[in-house]
């Protein structure tokens, strides 16, 4: 059949795969009459011949000949032109050549308000320095080498090929029984690997513990301001959220109590050290009442515990889940900011029941986690390569708040009002003379990415802050951050 070889032309240049060119043309020429119903058409070898194709390119337009009812492949006879094929009047050529694309909306109904947006910020752009609101630990330090060689030495081990296939919703026990050991030696949590669910992120973590909580309306109390990504959640949820002020010692408990003297408090959410964004670190006074009101009024706590490594003035705070006798806390934190936030790795803390309950709802939402990561990350944990790399981090990270500090007061004293943080890796400020999201806006044309606050904003109060990410710059970073900020707000 050389008449192929001018029937059927192929443009290696265009966006249109091979094998659909060869396809498409059968398909117009079996129209035009040019190819014959029950005809007998060459082999996928010497139909690549004729073309000058890979074989497997032919194979592919026959396949796909045949799936759009065209051809028929009969047994021990050869490929054919179908006498009967299953679409008589098929779309014009020019129409099938056309690339598709989806349309912008959908063609069915749903409700587009159901989820609410919440900001994400993209991988920042080449050459611009990002303050990131509530700031985050620096990518550059991580032990992702370390990382890279437990997976690697863990993937050649014959017996760990099993950690390939589906498993436990739950988290490798080998990561959770490691998890449990340090969370009691650091943490004072007298846990099992019963008592922990592993998930992607703390963020993954409040959305399952909250989701089995609330139902349509229950009441949440959380602080002001507070972290965003949680408040959103709740709303997303359905719940209703009921704000309490958030002061140096950490959340207003005495405004918590008079909430739940007047209404059904289904939970309270709170980060009792270095909370979100303001850094303040809940008193144990004010721990031991919330917890007492929990068990009074039988609510939730659910305590995110984010950063608790990462504390600079002494020891941090034992978590409220520590004295828990009760069973009100479930405990919320995450390895992410021990490693890099691409390390999506979280757990939640709390009674068996409850971890039960929540395994079952993580693996409806993703079947189950990076099994040879979580092992590796439990390798890095037994020969103490992270806890390591946590005082390593800790006072290099205690330099640069100092340095941050030290520049901020120097250079904006006359436009901001801050206080040094004793953990955490940013610095709340609040921003005296001018619009932040104007600032936030002038900022980026100059290469500073920051957000602009209102997030924390509610309809009573607009507090014109926001937490400026030391962390993640070095010396030289912070100084060309803060001129950028002093050029701006001087001008």
């Amino acid at each position: 059949m050389d008449i192929l070889k001018t029937l059927l032309v192929v443009d290696k240049t265009s966006t249109i795969p091979v094998y659909l060119q060869i396809a498409n043309a059968f398909i117009q020429k079996i129209h035009e009459g040019r190819f014959r119903k029950g005809l007998k058409l060459p082999g996928s070898r010497e139909m690549a011949g004729l073309l000058k194709v890979n074989r497997m390119t032919a194979v592919a337009a026959y396949q796909e000949l045949d799936a759009q009812g065209w051809i028929e492949l009969i047994p021990r006879k050869g490929t054919f032109v179908k006498v009967h094929p299953s679409v008589e009047k098929p779309a014009k050529l020019g129409d099938r050549l056309a690339p598709l694309r989806l349309p912008e909306k959908p063609g069915f109904h749903y409700d587009t308000k159901r989820v609410r947006p919440l900001y994400a910020m993209d991988f920042p752009p080449a050459g611009k320095i990002v303050l990131y609101d509530g700031g985050f630990p620096d990518v550059r330090l991580a032990p992702i080498e370390e990382l890279a060689r437990r997976i690697r030495s863990l993937a050649r081990i014959a017996a760990n090929k099993k950690y390939l296939m589906y498993g436990n919703a739950q988290g490798t026990l080998f990561l959770r029984e490691t998890l449990a050991d340090f969370l009691c030696d650091t943490r004072g949590l007298n846990v099992t690997a019963d008592n922990i669910l592993i998930t992607k992120g703390a963020q993954m973590g409040i959305y399952i513990a909250s989701s089995i909580l609330l139902q349509h309306s229950d009441a949440v109390v959380v602080g002001t301001p507070g972290y965003v990504g949680a408040n959103n959640t709740f709303r997303q949820l359905g719940a209703r959220i009921h704000y309490v002020p958030v002061y140096e010692d950490g959340i207003d408990v005495d405004a918590v109590e008079k909430l739940c003297r007047k209404r059904k408090i289904r939970m309270v959410y709170v980060i009792p050290h270095h909370h979100h964004p303001t850094t303040a670190t809940l008193s144990p006074d004010k721990r031991i009442a919330l917890l007492r009101l929990a068990a009074k009024f039988r609510f939730a706590i659910i305590e995110d515990d984010y950063d608790y490594d990462f504390h600079y003035g002494g020891k941090p705070m034992m978590p409220m889940a520590s004295v828990d006798r009760k069973g009100n806390v479930v405990y919320i934190g995450t390895l992410t900011k021990s490693l890099a936030p691409a390390i999506r790795l979280g757990f939640i803390v709390a009674p068996v029941e409850f971890i039960r309950v929540a395994t079952h709802l993580r693996k409806s939402i993703d079947t189950q986690g990076d099994s040879l990561v979580e092992n590796a990350v439990a390798e890095l944990y037994k020969d103490n390569t992270i806890t390591r790399h946590i005082k390593k981090s800790l006072k290099l990270y205690k330099d640069r708040r100092d340095h941050f500090c030290r520049l901020m007061e120097e250079e904006l004293q006359a436009y901001v009002s801050f206080k040094v943080p004793d953990g955490g890796m940013s610095v709340w400020t609040r921003f005296t003379k001018h619009s932040l999201p104007i600032l936030s806006r002038q900022a980026f044309d100059k290469g500073l990415i920051m957000r602009d606050g209102t997030d924390y904003d509610t309809p009573a109060v607009q507090y014109n802050s926001v937490g400026l990410g030391f962390a993640s710059l070095n010396d030289r970073e912070q100084e060309r951050a803060i001129g950028i900020l002093k050029n701006l707000l001087a001008g």
